[in-house]
Order: C-alpha cells, then sequence, then structure tokens
C-alpha cells in the first residue's frame, strides 16, 4: 500500500546556524530566477530547517557561506497566542551535508 509523503529537498547556502540544547536551526538561502517586468533577476529565499540527533550534530558542523544538501519532512504546527491561532510549517531535517565551505574557495 502506498504511503502519503511530505517531504523537501533544500541546496543552498548556510546564513547562519542557531545552536540549542537538543535542537539546532540552521537558516538556509536557496536562490531562484523569475521574471519580473521582461527581466529576469535572481531572488533569494530563505529556510529555516529544524535539526535533531545526528543531523543537529553535523548541522553544527557547518558555516556561513557553505554549500549544503538536506532533505527531510515538512510537518505543519499551529499554536495559539492571544486569543489567535498561529500556523507554521516545519523543516524537519532527516539528513545533512556539507557539499562545500565557504573557505574552499580562498
Amino acid at each position: 500500500m502506498p504511503r502519503n509523503i511530505a517531504e523537501f529537498r533544500l541546496i543552498g547556502q548556510v546564513g547562519g546556524v542557531d545552536q540549542k540544547e537538543k535542537v539546532t536551526f540552521v537558516n538556509i538561502a536557496s536562490n531562484y530566477n523569475r521574471q519580473v517586468d521582461g527581466q529576469w533577476q535572481e531572488e533569494t529565499l530563505w529556510n529555516r530547517v529544524t535539526c535533531f540527533a545526528k543531523c543537529a550534530e553535523y548541522a553544527q558542523n557547518a558555516g556561513k557561506g557553505d554549500m549544503v544538501h538536506v532533505t527531510g519532512r515538512v510537518k505543519q504546527s499551529q499554536y495559539e497566542r492571544d486569543g489567535s491561532t498561529i500556523y507554521g510549517t516545519d523543516l524537519i531535517a532527516d539528513s545533512f551535508s556539507v557539499l562545500s565551505r565557504a573557505s574552499a574557495g580562498e
């Protein structure tokens, strides 16, 4: 029987790593081209990825500007704040690899 999945794949550059006690958050920039008024422009989109366990260890070794490849699952979340329901989308890493170091080209 087929199963339902919600997954992601990111290849991009690390903008920052925020290490907490049991979790590490990584901000990753990916670039896309889009047309604006007939001209092609590059647009940078940022994603915040949540890493636990081994993925967190790998993420903690990544530095700003490193090119990384991350795959994982998408998780919808919601919580209440001041009487309003806040909805979010979490990217939970299942694999985290550094493809190249920012300092390698210097």
